[in-house]
């Protein structure tokens, strides 16, 4: 009997430790304005650790994501060279991405784990939002963030390449925060 309690506290600590990581949820807000004409209008949203390493795919437009990119190598070129989405499966890349959004905020979340499914540890991990504005004009926003320090709104750096400048309201007003 004491086996059996014994076992049964080590069973709800375990879980309860997991649950509490988990609930650390990320959300990425940004204001979408979809442009006209070829060549634009892909993103891609994914986690790294601090150390550069690949966590997960929060969401990419389906055309890049299903061999757009290798039609159109300067479409969001370093998710693509990040996610490895040349060896994902159909099925996998399907989980992942969908039809490009209409205009509008958007808003994805990370739920604090990583392309498999288990629990990120708590630690500093950057969140990446990344564009083709046109052709192979880009746009890279990169956002620090914590897990496990608690609610907190990330400081956000931007990088453009490339010469256009006229798309650059495709991706705007970006945000990210830790919810809890």
């Amino acid at each position: 009997m004491k086996k059996l309690f014994l076992i049964l506290v080590i069973t709800v600590m375990t879980i309860t430790s997991a649950m509490a990581q988990q609930t650390q949820v990320a959300e990425l807000t940004f204001a979408f304005t979809r442009q006209s004409g070829r060549a634009s209008n892909q993103f891609a949203i994914w986690v790294e650790d601090d150390h550069g390493r690949y966590v997960k795919t929060l969401y990419a437009t389906r055309w890049t994501a299903r061999g757009g990119w290798n039609r159109r190598p300067t479409s969001i070129p370093i998710w693509v060279r990040q996610s490895r989405v040349a060896d994902l499966t159909r099925t996998q890349v399907d989980t992942i991405s969908g039809a490009t959004p209409r205009t509008g905020t958007l808003t994805y979340t990370w739920d604090g784990t990583d392309n498999r499914g288990a629990i990120a540890p708590n630690g500093n991990y950057v969140i990446f939002l990344e564009g083709t504005l046109r052709w192979e004009n880009q746009v890279l926003f990169r956002a620090p963030i914590v897990l496990g320090q608690g609610s907190s709104v990330s400081q956000i750096s931007v990088e453009y390449t490339g010469d256009s400048t006229a798309e650059r309201s495709m991706i705007e007003n970006v945000r990210v925060r830790i919810l809890r």
